[in-house]
């Protein structure tokens, strides 16, 4: 049975930590303290504590399609609102990653069913900047739109009602927006750190800017 695999692949994972450190999983049971929360995708390509070389109890996770934070997402904004208000984390992390089939899909307007309506949010990101996606060469728009898709959902996260009162409270939260790279390995910084209200709309521009940019020093 495939469950098998899994159930055998734990057990010999479990050992092996065991074996180096006999004393990981109590105090990992003691408590939870993470240092980030991702928000990433639910692509089984990008597991977060692989890629980011971290150990169970350093991130703490919420994936979807397309990484979309939605304002009415309340299962998004649950994790937020734990993350940052309960276990105390100020780094949270938005990560894309190239070649990301619900980007994809919302650039080509491909009918996949009902995830269509969730992918919108990605469609939005795509008419919102439809002038500079189509200055692009077709080849490089989507992971152009991955690109623009991270820049625009930090910003999302940034304007929650959590992350707001966070920083109208004093509380320290830096929220981050990278890149992965599927065929590299590589994680790649969009430089749209963002760390008070005054900064949204300044990181934000800066960051498109710089796509824009990149795309300018590519064609010449």
């Amino acid at each position: 049975m495939p469950l098998d695999d899994l159930l055998a692949g734990n057990r010999a994972w479990a050992a092996d930590v065991v074996q180096r450190d006999p004393g990981f999983f109590r105090r990992l049971e003691s408590l939870q303290s993470p240092r980030y929360l991702w928000i990433g995708c639910s692509d089984s390509r990008v597991p977060a504590n692989e890629i980011t070389g971290t150990d169970p109890g350093d991130v703490f996770v919420h994936r979807n399609v397309a990484n979309v934070v939605v304002h009415t997402d309340l299962n998004c904004l649950s994790v937020l609102q734990y993350a940052i208000e309960v276990l105390g984390v100020e780094e949270v992390v938005v990560c894309g990653h190239l070649g990301c089939g619900g980007v994809v899909s919302a650039l080509d307007g491909k009918r996949l069913g009902l995830i269509d309506n969730w992918l919108r949010h990605v469609q939005d990101v795509a008419h919102e900047h439809a002038r500079l996606l189509d200055s692009a060469r077709e080849e490089d728009r989507p992971d152009l739109l991955c690109r623009l898709n991270v820049v625009e959902q930090v910003t999302n996260v940034c304007r929650t009602t959590v992350v707001q009162e966070a920083w109208s409270g004093g509380s320290r939260v830096n929220v981050h927006g990278l890149v992965y790279g599927l065929g590299d390995g590589v994680l790649r910084d969009l430089a749209v750190s963002t760390a008070s209200v005054a900064e949204v709309d300044v990181r934000r521009e800066a960051a498109v800017a710089r796509l824009a940019a990149g795309l300018t020093s590519t064609s010449t």
